[in-house]
């Protein structure tokens, strides 16, 4: 991932989007094949910057669509790179996974944008081919919007209101714009949950033994890892004025995460053991800012919950 730091001064909120937005068109649109460095070595020697994917995750992929459910793969890559990088993770059966893959994207304009400023497009040998005014069946396809998408799943599904489940690593380009534009329930995969790495078994009693993944029954035994230069993802520490106590506030970041994500999770092998209908604690169903983590809140978190405050 290629990270830009932009300068947003005194911009309102849809010309800051509009702006990362065309950030992200530049870097996986205006990149011709094979150029530059990234491309030819991730192409060349995938093991030194990929990982495979979990048997885990692969089981549970399978166990989704066995059990009726339709799975989507939506990617801001083009499609010679998306199918690069599934092929290396996933296997070159990759596609058997999925009903749906959607390359180029170009999130969070996927959620967005209307259907007539962002239309999906058939692919030839990777090459965008004609534009498409509805999608009638599953299939690989380019670009495109939530809407179409929806309409499509309306008639996979046979239902009115299907329920679609959102998983994402970024909030701009995922969480964010899947449930603000679309309402869509959505799982934040977040690997700042990843500092707490020591584990050591608690008592619980949320749910039968043969319902619990791996990672559940267990409580970081060490503080989270924070960065030296940043300090915490999650909460900021204020000093008190004269003799007073700091004041743990949460930040901007921890706040968007309780408010867009229905749960999070340090990342998909972390559920992939669950039976499918476990029942997730969300962040809405309490007024618990902590609710929707799983398996457990992130330690900088958890001392004196009661008197971290908003910032």
């Amino acid at each position: 991932k290629c990270i830009y730091k932009i300068q947003l001064l005194q911009c309102s909120e849809k010309t800051a989007l509009l702006m990362l937005e065309l950030v992200g068109f530049l870097l996986f649109v205006s990149v011709p094949k094979d150029c530059g460095t990234y491309f030819p070595e991730v192409k060349n020697h995938p093991e030194k910057y990929l990982q495979k994917c979990p048997n885990s995750v692969k089981k549970w992929l399978k166990q989704l669509k066995s059990a009726g459910k339709i799975l989507l793969l939506i990617t801001s890559s083009h499609s010679d790179y998306c199918r690069l990088l599934c092929e290396y993770i996933l296997g070159n059966d990759f596609e058997e996974y999925f009903d749906v893959v959607i390359t180029n994207a170009l999130k969070p304009g996927f959620f967005s944008h209307t259907p007539n400023q962002r239309p999906f497009r058939t692919l030839e040998n990777d090459e965008e081919q004609e534009t498409l005014l509805s999608l009638d069946k599953p299939g690989w396809y380019s670009q495109g919007n939530a809407i179409h998408l929806y309409e499509l799943l309306k008639k996979m599904t046979g239902k009115l209101d299907p329920k679609v489940v959102y998983f994402g690593d970024s909030m701009h380009s995922d969480i964010f714009p899947a449930r603000h534009y679309s309402n869509w329930e959505t799982v934040f995969i977040l690997e700042e949950l990843l500092g707490d790495k020591v584990m050591v078994p608690t008592e619980t009693e949320s749910e039968p033994l043969e319902k619990k993944g791996k990672y559940e029954g267990y409580q970081p035994k060490i503080p989270y890892s924070v960065s030296e230069q940043w300090g915490s993802f999650f909460v900021d520490r204020l000093p008190g004025l004269e003799n007073a106590e700091e004041t743990l506030v949460r930040t901007w970041s921890c706040k968007c995460i309780s408010t867009y994500s229905t749960i999070a999770i340090p990342s998909l092998e972390a559920i992939a053991d669950l039976p499918l209908d476990y029942r997730f604690t969300r962040f809405s169903s309490n007024s618990s800012a902590t609710a929707g983590y799983y398996p457990s809140p992130p330690r900088a978190l958890l001392p004196s919950e009661e008197s971290v405050t908003m910032k």
